[in-house]
């Protein structure tokens, strides 16, 4: 960085500003630099960096299942939002197991990450004092609230209120959900505030009506064959994602029901497949973009030194398509 700065004319310090964008620099100034760069073919040492800060420039990204294209979508944008600091995510797909969220964790205070962006699935929230304890900031993107932490949580009360009234105004009363497992953590929000907003409309969800499984498009299509078995077979299916609604239509294609003539498919967070799928799937849209986008600003705050735990909640959008 010293030879550097000789040969652009400045002081080391403003090398160091070009570098990490912490500081504004004059444009003039970050040219004389980067050129200064390329001419002598300088590179950073991120581990002497480390050595030095006590603290690597990567942030570690934990999510249950990367080949959900919700997840790699929030990889995208969380990578190109932290990139402008310097900071670099490393993609943990955990599995949905516990077990090894709670390794990822240790993992992340033994390499002395920057920081840790994660989707819990059967995480509980004091797993998370291992970073806390490291002083390691941490957001968590998640449906319910995960303790004294900042994160990043939907609201999806109107476009779940939308998605029920296209389906009621069809005349579906015995509506269904194929639901995430029982042990995930905080349960399944999505089935509580279909469950809630239900009564309103006239209709309920018994029971039996609601089959769990994992996310997967096999328990989906298991989820499915399950509740057209039942004496009373629903007319309309909610899903807890996109990929549970595409196994569904896997196995209502296979059972010969029609969709939506027999019965109305809505799925959830709105997936690039979910238009392209036949029939093209209704949702309920949470935008990734946006969750991976509040993830980075409140990453970001909590490296500059605020305190403060904060909650930012991204609005869903109903996606009328279709399914039903």
């Amino acid at each position: 960085m010293a030879d550097v700065a000789r040969a652009a004319g400045v002081s080391s310090a403003t090398v160091s500003y070009v570098l990490s964008g912490k500081r504004a620099v004059a444009p003039e100034t970050r040219t004389a630099v980067e050129a200064a760069i390329a001419e002598l073919g300088f590179v950073v040492n991120t581990a002497a960096r480390s050595l030095r800060t006590g603290r690597s420039s990567l942030v570690a990204l934990i999510v249950p299942d990367i080949a959900n294209p919700f997840f790699a979508q929030l990889t995208a944008t969380l990578q190109e939002e932290l990139r402008g600091l310097g900071l670099h995510v490393v993609v943990c797909d955990t599995r949905a197991r516990r077990e090894e969220e709670r390794a990822l964790l240790a993992e992340a205070v033994q390499q002395r990450f920057a920081g840790v962006v994660i989707t819990p699935f059967r995480l509980l929230p004091k797993d998370l004092g291992v970073l806390t304890d490291a002083g390691i900031p941490a957001v968590v993107s998640a449906d319910v609230p995960f303790g004294a932490v900042d994160q990043v949580a939907p609201d999806a009360r109107a476009a779940t209120r939308q998605a029920l009234e296209l389906v009621t105004a069809a005349r579906r009363r015995r509506i269904a959900m194929i639901a995430g497992p029982r042990d995930a953590t905080g349960g399944d929000p999505r089935l509580e505030l279909l469950r809630a907003l239900a009564r309103q409309y006239g209709t309920a969800l018994p029971g039996d009506l609601v089959v769990r499984g994992e996310h997967t498009r096999e328990a989906g299509a298991e989820g499915f064959a399950e509740l057209m078995d039942r004496r009373y077979r629903p007319d309309a299916v909610f899903c807890a994602n996109d990929v549970i609604a595409v196994g569904a239509l896997d196995k209502a294609h296979e059972l010969g029901i029609d969709i939506p003539g027999e019965v109305a498919l809505v799925g959830h967070d709105d997936a690039a497949f979910a238009s392209l799928v036949r029939p093209r799937l209704t949702t309920i849209r949470y935008p990734a973009e946006e969750v991976g986008r509040a993830a980075a600003r409140l990453l970001r705050e909590r490296l500059d030194g605020r305190t403060a735990h904060r909650t930012v909640r991204v609005k869903a959008e109903f996606v009328a398509r279709a399914s039903v």
